[in-house]
């Protein structure tokens, strides 16, 4: 019988690390995005948030699947293009507010929102795909982030639990989802590869090829946009210890994903697609309940929603 080797190499190392940087990185922009007025929702304590998340969430994808299966590629582009443009444009506009005038940061964001996507679209390397999902992950872990209470953020985060091993496992669209948008040399995540003469322009990547090993690992930006998302709101809404500057929730919310991002390794070994959130979520959420009862930060489960 071949020995099937554990997956923790070089390579799966970078998925790691790109996971800690997301997270970092979301919690930098916390501040620019609260002083831009950059919120997702006015109400961070009402379940609609969650509600209104999870259908924009499938109808977003429904939309997707449709596309895919009707091969009208360029509108999926364009859907992608356009959400990407717009979360990058975000962030920069975050970072210059303080520093030029306010239309001049419009201008320069959108800018460099069209020039990421530019890159992405004529140049389609896996460091720059990592580049630009670095910066769509923090920033769109740090906007809903800021504008959901803890509390919203667990019950979203276990409901996206459920989905996303139904949508792999039982229903398997997200994998057709994975294989479209991988098909327009336009990503929507983070690619590592196993080897130094991997071209994602050249060699793409299938998610449900098995004939082969694929070249790169892969991991979906949702996997490091939702637990990002609660260390966000953790660092936002829960007072108490901190650790340079970050509270202990927050740190736990953190260090439990980049732990259920290692843990994940196992399951990886069967060679198969897998659903990243039972772990990744479930470590971030055991993460931040555990540093919660060691700081004493509780106010955020107290607080009604309704």
């Amino acid at each position: 019988m071949k020995e099937r080797k554990f997956p923790v190499s070089p390579a799966y190392a970078g998925m790691i690390l790109l996971m800690a940087a997301a997270n970092v990185f979301a919690l930098l922009l916390i501040n620019p995005m609260q002083n831009a007025g950059l919120f997702a929702f006015e109400d961070p304590e009402s379940i609609v948030n969650v509600i209104y998340f999870l259908f924009l969430m499938l109808v977003i994808t429904a939309i997707l699947l449709i596309l895919i299966r009707k091969k009208i590629r360029i509108v999926i582009s364009a859907v992608i293009a356009v959400s990407l443009a717009m979360v990058i444009y975000y962030v920069a506009f975050a970072l210059l507010y303080p520093f030029i005038p306010v239309v001049s940061a419009h201008i320069v964001g959108v800018g460099i929102g069209i020039g990421g996507i530019l890159l992405l679209k004529f140049y389609p390397e896996w460091f720059v795909i990592d580049a630009v999902g670095l910066i769509t992950s923090a920033g769109c872990a740090a906007v809903f982030g800021i504008s959901l209470s803890p509390l919203l953020v667990v019950i979203l985060l276990i409901l996206l639990v459920v989905y996303d091993y139904v949508a792999v496992h039982k229903t398997k669209h997200m994998l057709t989802l994975a294989d479209g948008v991988m098909q327009q040399k336009m990503p929507i995540m983070f690619l590592v590869p196993k080897k130094l003469k991997y071209s994602y322009a050249r060699d793409g990547l299938a998610v449900q090829d098995k004939k082969e090993e694929r070249g790169a690992y892969m991991l979906g930006l949702g996997d490091v946009i939702f637990p990002g998302i609660l260390a966000v709101s953790a660092q936002v809404f829960c007072a108490g210890l901190s650790v340079f500057g970050v509270t202990l929730p927050a740190l736990g919310a953190a260090a439990g994903a980049v732990l259920g991002m290692i843990l994940l390794a196992i399951p990886l070994r069967s060679g198969k697609p897998q659903p990243g959130l039972p772990l990744i979520n479930g470590c971030a959420i055991a993460g931040f309940i555990i540093c919660c009862a060691v700081s004493g930060s509780w106010d955020w489960f107290t607080v009604g929603f309704w």
